[in-house]
């Protein structure tokens, strides 16, 4: 985003990725630092937005007519702001870059919807990204630091790391600084996370639908230790049955690249999916299913007892698994 696209425009901040949406509206802030760096810096919410806080946030200063105003929570905005703030994002003062932050949901579609209609109001939207995405995140961030990851050492930083942007990121940047013009290799992002890989919610689901229930109990215990949240095992648990059942119900005979992009998993994962798909059946496949939910509904509605409902998640995973 150049600095010419942000002054006098007004940056329409969309999606359901957090920290997509902050490097967005970051990069509005250091564009307009560019410009000029006495420029001032202003933050609103929308539910404090009227006509008076938003003249006085665009109003010059004594010190710099230059501004970078960010809006967030931009669906608060009372109703009887809209008009005002419409008429403002139509024509903006030239010297002023406006970035507006929806937070996502329904809430606020119909200023959305009248926003994008206005020729000065630039969208930047993010997308959640597929299972398949992550490993290739990794890489990007990695490049924005000057750095070479290959595809093994991405996938195992994924599984290590989680799927959370913000962990990826900064790991990526860690291993960049700390490896200056060297190429991240698998055997690099173990040194610095392969124990943080062993106690992570993956673990503790592939071990659960492989039927080694003293393993993923044993991985459980671990992750719990380590700080690991419960809603991302329930998640990792809900990830692995989607896949299989994906895996499962995909037509026969299909290349492997494109049966992963069916499963919606990178291709090293189908290994890992093929070998638990043997020892599962529809009927199984349906009662993990109805497993995972229930976990999930428990966990989300603050189950006295997280550590006891995860047990419970892992043993009847377990015992659904046909030993064939």
């Amino acid at each position: 985003m150049a600095g010419p696209q942000v002054l006098g425009r007004v940056t329409l901040v969309t999606g359901p990725e957090e920290f997509l949406n902050e490097r967005t509206v970051v990069t509005a802030r250091a564009a307009v630092k560019a410009i000029d760096a006495e420029a001032e810096f202003s933050e609103a919410r929308g539910g404090d937005l009227t006509l008076a806080t938003l003249g006085e946030l665009a109003a010059p200063s004594l010190f710099s007519s230059t501004r970078c105003i960010v809006v967030r929570q931009l669906e608060d905005v009372p109703d009887e702001s809209v008009e005002g703030l419409l008429d403002y994002c139509a024509s903006p003062v030239e010297e002023i870059a406006l970035v507006l932050v929806h937070s996502g949901g329904q809430k606020g579609s119909g200023v959305l919807a009248k926003l994008r209609k206005i020729a000065t109001v630039t969208e930047v939207k993010s997308a959640p990204l597929k299972a398949s995405e992550f490993a290739g995140f990794a890489v990007s961030e990695a490049r924005q630091h000057g750095a070479r990851m290959d595809s093994e050492a991405s996938a195992f930083l994924v599984q290590a790391v989680g799927q959370d942007l913000r962990s990826l990121s900064a790991a990526a940047h860690q291993l960049a600084n700390d490896f200056p013009g060297e190429p991240l290799t698998i055997d690099k992002v173990k040194r610095y996370f392969g124990g943080r890989a062993e106690a992570k919610s993956f673990a503790v689901a592939d071990a659960a639908f492989h039927g080694r229930r003293a393993a993923a109990l044993e991985e459980l215990r671990w992750a719990l230790d380590n700080g690991t949240p419960a809603v991302l095992i329930t998640s990792a648990f809900a990830g692995s049955v989607r896949g299989l059942a994906k895996f499962v119900g995909a037509p026969r005979g299909m290349r492997e690249a494109d049966l992963a992009r069916e499963v919606g998993v990178p291709p090293w994962k189908l290994r890992t999916i093929k070998d638990q798909a043997r020892s599962w059946s529809p009927g199984g496949l349906a009662g993990a299913i109805q497993a995972v939910a229930k976990a999930d509904a428990d966990i989300k509605g603050a189950a006295s007892d997280a550590a006891y409902t995860l047990e419970r998640l892992v043993l009847t995973v377990a015992a659904l698994r046909d030993p064939r």
